[in-house]
C-alpha cells in the first residue's frame, strides 16, 4: 500500500519501545522514527504513540533515511519493523495533516511522491523484512505490513483499511501488493467493507503468515529474525529478489539478473564457507562475501 492511508490517531499515551535493547537510538523524524542495531537485526519503530503510531510525513521520510541506513551496514542481516507502545503497530496517517499538507490536488501529489518514495524503499528493500505487528493496524499501516516479507501478530491485532468511510482513494501501486498477498477476493472485501478484522481472520484471509499470543510477540520474532540472520546473506538477498521477480515479472528483474544472483551464491566464500561447516558439524559464519 502506498499514500492513501486512514486510521484513528488518538488513544496510546506510552511511549516504551518494544524491545529493550543496549545503546541509545538513532533518531530521525525528531524521533518519531528509532533505529536500533542488535547484532545482526536492524529495529524501525514508529515512536508516534500518544497518536498511535499514526504516520506524519516526516515518519514517512524518517522511515526512508532508516532504510538506507540499514541497506548499507553490512552488518545487518534482517530488519523488523514495529510500532511503540502497546495500542498500535501503526494507526494509519496523521491525518491532522491533510487540511494544511492535502487540501489541494498539487499538496495531494507532493504528499503522495515522498509517502510512496518510503513505501516503494521498504518493498524493494533487499534484505528480509518482517513486520511485528500488535493492536491496530490500520489503513497505511497495513500498507507498510503488506510490503514487508513476513507478517507476525499478536492475538490481539486488528487489521483493515476503512478509507472507504473517508473518501480516500487507494493507487495501483498500493492494492497490487495487496493482491499479490491475499488476492482479488480479500482485497475486495477489505476495501469494500472497512472492516478491522481480527487475528485469526486476517490469518485465514492470508493477510498474516502467524498469530501468537502478544506475551510472546517480540520473543517469537526475534527468535524468527535470529534464525535468518544465522543464513547466508547473499542466499537470502537472491531468495527475495527472485520471488519479486516472480510476483512482479513487468518490473524488469529477469531470469538473466536472478541468474547472476544465483550463480554468485555459488561463486561466493559464504558457498564454501557452509559447506565445510557442514562437513564439520558446526555452525557457518557468513561474511556476505
Amino acid at each position: 500500500m502506498t499514500v492513501e492511508m486512514t486510521g484513528d490517531t488518538t488513544g496510546d499515551t506510552t511511549g516504551d519501545t518494544t524491545v529493550d535493547m543496549t545503546g541509545a537510538p538513532t533518531e530521525l523524524a525528531d524521533g518519531k522514527i528509532l533505529l536500533h542495531r542488535d547484532g545482526a537485526i536492524g529495529r524501525i519503530t514508529f515512536n508516534n504513540p500518544e497518536r498511535m503510531n499514526a504516520m506524519s510525513l516526516a515518519m514517512w521520510d524518517g522511515l526512508h533515511a532508516a532504510l538506507d541506513l540499514l541497506r548499507d551496514d553490512d552488518a545487518i542481516r534482517v530488519v523488523v519493523l514495529e510500532g511503540a507502545g502497546d495500542k498500535a503497530f501503526v494507526s494509519g496517517a496523521d491525518i491532522t495533516e491533510f487540511d494544511t499538507m492535502r487540501a489541494t490536488p498539487e499538496g495531494v501529489a507532493a504528499y503522495n511522491a515522498r509517502s510512496e518514495a518510503s513505501d516503494a524503499a521498504l518493498y524493494t528493500f533487499p534484505k528480509p523484512t518482517i513486520a511485528q505487528i500488535k493492536g491496530f493496524c490500520i489503513g497505511g499501516g497495513m500498507g507498510l505490513a503488506v510490503a514487508c516479507d513476513i507478517r507476525i501478530c499478536a492475538d490481539d491485532t486488528r487489521i483493515g483499511i476503512p478509507a472507504g468511510k473517508l473518501g480516500l482513494g487507494y493507487g495501483y501501486d498500493g492494492l497490487r501488493k495487496l493482491v499479490d498477498l491475499a488476492g482479488p477476493a480479500v482485497t475486495a472485501e477489505v476495501l469494500y467493507s472497512t472492516q478491522l478484522f481480527t487475528a485469526s481472520e486476517a490469518l485465514t484471509m492470508r493477510l498474516v503468515n502467524r498469530v501468537v499470543p502478544r506475551a510472546d510477540l517480540n520473543s517469537q520474532v526475534t527468535a524468527l529474525a535470529q534464525r535468518i540472520a544465522a543464513n547466508a546473506p547473499l542466499t537470502l538477498e537472491a531468495a527475495k529478489a527472485t520471488i519479486r521477480a516472480i510476483a512482479r515479472p513487468e518490473a524488469g528483474v529477469g531470469r538473466t539478473e536472478i541468474n547472476a544472483l544465483t550463480g554468485a551464491c555459488f561463486a561466493s566464500e559464504d558457498y564454501a564457507e557452509g559447506r565445510r561447516a557442514f562437513a564439520e558439524k558446526r555452525a557457518p559464519q557468513f561474511r556476505r562475501r
